[in-house]
């Protein structure tokens, strides 16, 4: 018997089609002998938080019912490099391993995994690097044009934008209690509103 593995397929859009990903890694399983316990295919873009499908691939690494993941590519796995190199490494500790088409095979038990591990962590850095330098670009930008930055003082967006309900909600005779868990707010949020109302009528 071969090595147990499921094949994981994903896809974009919705006017995509993971079929010609299971077919050829159909073919590819069957060329290297893999014996295929399951096919899994998901939409969704590559920032995807919620994979569904991915989970129960996971779950049954976990569960130490496969071998290995096949995949077209590693992008089709990963959500980035950071990802990859997490989740690459709950599956070391449940021996199982991520094989790509082309070739890329991630066991981080050898030391050719470990090596591309390595590869791929300098990257994930180098990644976070340029993010942050960015970040810090454009908020110095935005500074040196005379942006204000963040929430400024005395702003309170969601309590101003539902201070009108808030008050109609009062005036019908709604506890204090009622209007902040139908709103979806805390009760001291609905004193200030009510408290900021009083002083606004009464000249403070």
């Amino acid at each position: 018997m071969g090595q147990r593995a499921v094949i994981y397929c994903r896809v974009s859009t919705a006017d995509q089609s993971c079929e010609r990903q299971e077919d050829d890694l159909t073919a590819f399983a069957l060329r290297a002998g893999y014996e295929v316990a399951a096919i899994f295919k998901e939409t969704g873009s590559g920032a995807k938080l919620d994979r569904a499908e991915r989970k129960k691939v996971m779950a049954l690494a976990q569960a130490r019912k496969i071998d290995a993941i096949l995949v077209t590519e590693l992008s089709r796995w990963g959500r980035s490099t950071t990802d990859l190199l997490s989740t690459l490494g709950e599956l070391e500790s449940w021996k199982v391993s991520v094989i790509a088409m082309n070739g890329m095979t991630f066991d981080l038990s050898s030391p050719h995994g470990r090596m591309l591990a390595t590869f791929l962590s300098d990257i994930a850095e180098f990644e976070r690097d340029l993010i942050s330098e960015r970040v810090k670009y454009s908020l110095a930008a935005a500074k040196a044009r005379g942006k204000r930055l963040g929430r400024q003082t005395g702003e309170r967006p969601k309590s101003d934008r539902l201070a009108p309900k808030v008050m109609t909600l009062i005036a019908e005779g709604r506890s204090y209690l009622w209007i902040a868990r139908d709103l979806a707010i805390s009760k001291n949020t609905v004193n200030d509103i009510l408290k900021r109302n009083r002083d606004l009528n009464n000249g403070t």
